[in-house]
């Protein structure tokens, strides 16, 4: 009975769900640390003689497997990226040389930049549009393992509920973050749909719970049978039929 109750509340994942991630991550990866690079080396003056360039020590590839590697070190923090990122820009400058204090400022610094080119995305043409129609008939809330905040972002007036799941230590598919966007929009799983690219991510853990999903299929798994409740979409732009032909199987 639950799987046709009526739809009242809509949850998004944010990153390739309403928007194309990767060149935004590639901007925002390499644009931080090269500027982190440059900014050291000025600072240095002098002494880059004796230190050498900070990033041909630790090039951006020695950064992202010590991210991986504190990742397995605090699997409680794997999901807060942010704090991962910071914590291993302090561990590689002081072992660069820098004082520990100095390296706790150019890690926040860093960040700084990481996070304003992290911001610099676009959605997709059809996302402002969409959510402002949805925005009549559903409540809407948004559930991100990603560090982009909704706050920043021009679409931050359609999601009076965000989730930030990896800074509350509880990343998808934990089912923690869908139970508190669904306490906070006030409804039960089975009026809610979730709508995400992730099949482990997304998928599982919102049919687990008893909500219907729209599975962006980015990928093309189209050999992927579907659990009852789960509908496959190419892209977010197709919610609003597939949420009417729902709509349709009630009356």
């Amino acid at each position: 009975m639950a799987r046709h109750a009526v739809i009242d509340a809509l949850t998004f994942d944010l990153d390739d769900t309403l928007w194309d991630n990767r060149p935004v991550m590639e901007l925002a990866e390499q644009g931080h640390y090269t500027w982190l690079d440059d900014a050291l080396a000025a600072w240095q003056g002098v002494q880059i003689e004796q230190w050498g360039r900070y990033a041909e020590r630790f090039p951006l590839s020695a950064y992202q497997d010590r991210r991986m590697a504190l990742a397995q070190q605090y699997p409680l923090r794997r999901g807060d990226f942010t704090w991962i990122r910071e914590r291993a820009l302090i561990e590689m400058m002081e072992e660069f040389g820098l004082p520990r204090s100095a390296a706790f400022l150019w890690a926040a610094a860093a960040m700084d930049r990481f996070m304003d080119l992290r911001h610099q995305l676009q959605p997709y043409p059809q996302v402002g549009p969409l959510l402002d129609r949805l925005g009549e008939h559903y409540r809407l809330a948004a559930i991100t393992n990603g560090n982009a905040d909704v706050t920043r972002l021009p679409i931050a007036r359609h999601f009076p509920v965000t989730i930030a799941a990896g800074e509350l230590l509880a990343p998808k598919p934990d089912a923690r973050p869908f139970l508190a966007a669904l306490a906070r929009l006030g409804t039960p799983a089975s009026r809610a749909m979730h709508v995400g690219d992730s099949w482990q991510e997304d998928v599982m853990p919102a049919q687990r719970l008893g909500m219907r999903v729209a599975w962006i299929d980015r990928h093309d798994d189209s050999g992927r049978s579907l659990p009852p409740g789960v509908y496959r979409l190419r892209h977010v732009s197709e919610l609003p039929a597939l949420l009417q032909w729902l709509d349709s199987r009630l009356n």
